[in-house]
């Protein structure tokens, strides 16, 4: 590894980014698959109907699962340079600490709550937000080179 912390061409802002990414890329096609969806059946485009629960736990609907396949390819499209990756993880974070605050503040039955969300979700929203933003900032520090893009010598 040499001292900028790159390692077979990606700096560690780069893997991260791709890592999350390809985690959200992940969790949005197990949101199609029945069974580990429970209550598949009632999978409908958008809205609080919705009763299908990734992993039994986290409300999904099509939008919501389309959304983390967006987020996901974005994650790996921005870990192409640090200075993208940096902000795919510091923006990403700030979206998911406002959807955070948005699913506290919305009535979970009501036609606000469009994409779905449940408690489950609004909490691990907060988590992914501060991890993101945490993940941003803890490895762009020190980093001058962070607005290149990462080339093998």
């Amino acid at each position: 590894m040499s001292s900028d912390g790159r390692t077979g061409g990606r700096t560690n802002i780069q893997k991260a980014a791709l890592a999350v990414g390809a985690v959200f890329l992940l969790v949005g096609v197990l949101g199609f698959i029945p069974g580990i969806t429970s209550n598949y059946e009632t999978m409908g485009f958008a809205g609080h109907e919705s009763e299908a629960l990734l992993l039994g736990i986290f409300q999904v609907s099509i939008l919501h699962n389309i959304v983390h396949l967006l987020f996901g390819a974005a994650g790996i499209a921005m870990a192409r340079s640090a200075a993208q990756s940096r902000n795919y993880l510091l923006v990403g974070g700030a979206i998911y600490l406002v959807l955070w605050l948005y699913g506290l503040l919305i009535g979970h039955d009501t036609p606000a709550n469009f994409v779905p969300v449940n408690a489950a979700d609004n909490w691990l929203h907060f988590v992914l937000g501060l991890g993101m933003i945490g993940l941003g900032v803890a490895l762009s520090r020190g980093n001058a080179r962070a607005g290149r893009t990462t080339t093998a010598h």
